[in-house]
């Protein structure tokens, strides 16, 4: 017998919610706790009623789903999100799954796929489209390979230090961290500290 996966759906469109609830809800092994208009109050019924499947839209007002994605993993919340959205581009894909979404559906997935994925997703196997997969590997392929000091480095020009803070933080010289950052810009093919952080943010490298 399949066990019961408790869920909870995520969308700014009162529509598009409602009738996510009902199509779920109306899934054999499905019991939805509860709905949610934007990632921040997504945040707050996800350490109420503990899901173990999130339905996530990624663009909303306040808190979109990459946001909330990120701010679910950084409290070291596990609670499997499965992303479900019209947006198929490889960096919203991309951007979702290194926030730490599980899997990555679209919006125009019939009722019995988005139960089976549910389920799937529930039970650890994996839910992408074949888009993100494509995405995925391509942004393995191409993705800039930083030094575990240039990483360092970026981070906290990222959190707003001078060079001379982050040389001062790490214990290292300010020339040093210039040469660090002119590496860094080379690698992702900008001229500035701005367009770094930028670069470095949409391809999860900070």
């Amino acid at each position: 017998m399949t066990a019961t996966v408790r869920v909870l759906v995520v969308d700014d469109h009162p529509v598009v919610r409602d009738g996510l609830v009902a199509m779920l809800g109306a899934g054999p092994g499905i019991e939805v706790v509860g709905s949610a208009e934007d990632g921040q109050e997504a945040l707050a019924m996800i350490a109420e009623h503990a899901p173990e499947v999130v339905l996530m839209d990624l663009r909303m007002p306040r808190l979109g789903g990459v946001e909330a994605i990120r701010a679910l993993r950084g409290r070291g919340d596990r609670t499997r999100v499965l992303v479900l959205t019209t947006y198929d581009t490889d960096r919203e894909i991309v951007g979702a799954l290194d926030a730490g979404a599980d899997g990555y559906l679209l919006k125009d997935a019939r009722g019995p796929e988005l139960v089976r994925a549910v389920h799937d997703l529930a039970a650890g196997r994996p839910v992408l489209v074949p888009a993100a997969l494509a995405a995925l590997t391509g942004a393995r392929q191409s993705r800039p390979s930083l030094s575990a000091r240039e990483s360092e480095v970026l981070r906290l020009v990222a959190d707003g230090c001078t060079n001379r803070a982050v040389a001062t933080r790490l214990g290292i010289g300010e020339a040093t961290v210039k040469t660090h950052l002119v590496h860094v810009y080379e690698k992702l093919g900008v001229g500035d500290r701005a367009s770094a952080v930028r670069t470095a943010w949409e391809q999860g490298l900070v």
